[in-house]
């Protein structure tokens, strides 16, 4: 009796996998389906992807397929972006054409009721995670790149020195009035972006997004890291320098001004504890270089800043004590 209900199992998910072929062909001549890997019936492209849509394992699909590409999720579809101008399409110019909608309980499967970054409703949870949680990653990275980075270390605490004199401790105006701390942060916020990906959105109605038809209720999302870390977007992209905040990219802001660079996204669903986050960033990590000096712990000369990524966060995989020596002021 077991081995017949093996049997009929078997059958069936045969005929389903012939069912869903069958319909993919005929979806494919309808529309014109942005590239991607080929997926399998029934999960599509989980088995190839996963449910950790890491943002280095997207942006190596993107290098790939392209600047848009297509993962089934089950059977759902998932459009990835990777630049600048479409970004600008899907999260600006399109902007009404995308929206939030509530999930099926299919795909909470394999979302965990879809509380994640990912495949979030629009509401109070990820506004609220978000903005407290990530502040505090972008605060680990920052110190660990000053660490990392003594001479950046050095420079800072001699702008501090000479603009706020000796005693003063910097407060939220004086960082208007600091530069190099401005740019430390912003360079902070690009190459350690605490949230790679951006909550994404999702298109009501078939639409059109770089030439390809987009099927009604895809989601899409932007890989920002990889906006922010494209070699063709940016110069030695990998090199902690926010020296390029003052010279060639001295116009670009964390505000969403420009599309190479959304780390608190953009519209709508943009991280509305921006407000906060920056002056809490600027504050901390100047306070720290103003007061001590930060240093790798004995023995070391660099702390590990290994990541430790997924598609909801991208923080430091093991955290490292550093030693702080107190300057007198």
């Amino acid at each position: 009796m077991d081995l017949l209900l093996l049997e009929k199992t078997l059958l069936g998910l045969f005929a389903a996998s012939i069912v869903a072929i069958v319909v993919s062909k005929l979806r494919g001549k309808k529309f014109k389906l942005p590239p991607g890997p080929i997926p399998v019936p029934i999960f599509g492209n989980w088995l190839q992807v996963g449910d950790d849509l890491n943002h280095r394992n997207l942006a190596d699909y993107a290098k790939k397929f392209g600047e848009i590409f297509l993962l089934r999720m089950g059977q759902r579809n998932l459009v990835v972006v990777s630049s600048p101008e479409l970004a600008k399409d899907a999260l600006h110019t399109q902007g009404v054409e995308f929206g939030s909608r509530t999930r099926n309980v299919v795909f909470d499967i394999f979302t965990g009721k879809g509380q994640d970054m990912v495949f979030t409703v629009y509401g109070e949870h990820w506004r609220i995670f978000e903005t407290i949680e990530t502040t505090l990653w972008s605060i680990e990275w920052g110190i660990a790149e000053l660490v990392n980075h003594p001479q950046v270390q050095r420079k800072l605490r001699q702008e501090i020195d000479t603009v706020l004199g000796p005693g003063v401790q910097v407060t939220e105006p004086d960082t208007l009035k600091l530069p190099y701390l401005q740019a430390v942060v912003k360079e902070t916020l690009r190459l350690r972006m605490a949230v790679p990906l951006l909550v994404p959105h999702m298109n009501l109605n078939e639409a059109m997004l770089g030439g390809y038809d987009i099927p009604a209720e895809s989601k899409i999302l932007v890989n920002a890291w990889w906006l922010a870390n494209n070699p063709e977007n940016w110069r030695k992209p990998e090199e902690f320098r926010p020296e390029r905040f003052l010279e060639e990219e001295s116009k670009v802001d964390a505000n969403g001004n420009d599309f190479r660079y959304l780390p608190f996204g953009v519209g709508r669903r943009s991280c509305p504890g921006i407000i906060l986050a920056l002056p809490i960033l600027a504050i901390t990590l100047g306070r720290l270089v103003q007061n001590f000096e930060l240093l790798p712990p004995p023995g070391q000369s660099k702390i590990d800043t290994a990541e430790k990524g997924g598609q909801f966060s991208l923080h430091i995989l093991k955290h490292s004590t550093i030693v702080l020596k107190p300057r007198s002021l």
